[in-house]
């Protein structure tokens, strides 16, 4: 199957749910994302700032570039030009960062809490405490160029479907927790980024708005 045959396959999985895909493009060269782009994918996940960075300008600029791994706030600057979604918030400080740098371009970057919901230490994420924290922060109410517009979760790296289920649907109950006490009156707030190739389907059975997927489009790396 070709990358257009592929994503061809998700963009019919997708349809009618109000669930958009991410193409994961970490590690491919930029070759592979033009024909990704070609066959109609305009969201693309990167997970390390250099390579995003890297293959941005060599690409169209209708492209929406998401920021999906871990986020340094010494690396802001970097993307602050031009991402359009940072899926990888963890704390005020990286938020205050991304403030700081988007105001410089005088433009506003939208971003995701991102949770921790897998039962493995080495995923990072915050405790839904520590995003009431943040929320009711005298901090966080005067940022003006980064806008929330959702969450973000990786699950456990597991077959167990029922463990899977319970981690996206803890992810969704997140969202709708967050949405009532502090996003009602914005619209914008609506991403519930999770799912990934293995389990996409449970995730949009449990309400993922984003799916992240890079080895079931562009194959083994």
């Amino acid at each position: 199957m070709s990358i257009a045959d592929n994503l061809h396959f998700f963009q019919t999985q997708l349809a009618g749910t109000g669930c958009r895909l991410v193409t994961v493009t970490k590690t491919h060269p930029v070759d592979k994302l033009r024909e990704a782009y070609d066959a109609g994918a305009r969201l693309f996940g990167e997970n390390k700032v250099q390579e995003m960075v890297a293959k941005q300008p060599e690409l169209p600029t209708d492209i929406e570039w998401h920021l999906i791994g871990h986020l340094q706030t010494n690396k802001v600057k970097y993307v602050a030009p031009f991402v359009h979604t940072i899926q990888s918030i963890d704390s005020l400080k990286l938020l205050q960062e991304i403030e700081k740098q988007a105001a410089k371009h005088d433009r506003v970057v939208r971003g995701l809490l991102q949770f921790h919901i897998a039962d493995e230490e080495t995923k990072s994420g915050l405790s839904l405490a520590e995003a009431h924290e943040i929320l009711r922060s005298e901090s966080y109410q005067n940022l003006r160029h980064v806008q929330l517009t959702g969450v973000m979760g990786v699950a456990t790296n597991t077959p167990d479907q029922d463990q899977l289920r319970r981690e996206f649907r803890e992810l969704r109950g997140f969202f709708e927790e967050l949405k009532a006490q502090y996003f009602a009156a914005q619209p914008e707030f609506r991403e519930i980024s999770m799912g990934m190739s293995a389990d996409y389907k449970l995730a949009i059975e449990e309400g993922s708005t984003l799916i992240r997927v890079g080895r079931a489009i562009f194959g083994a790396r």
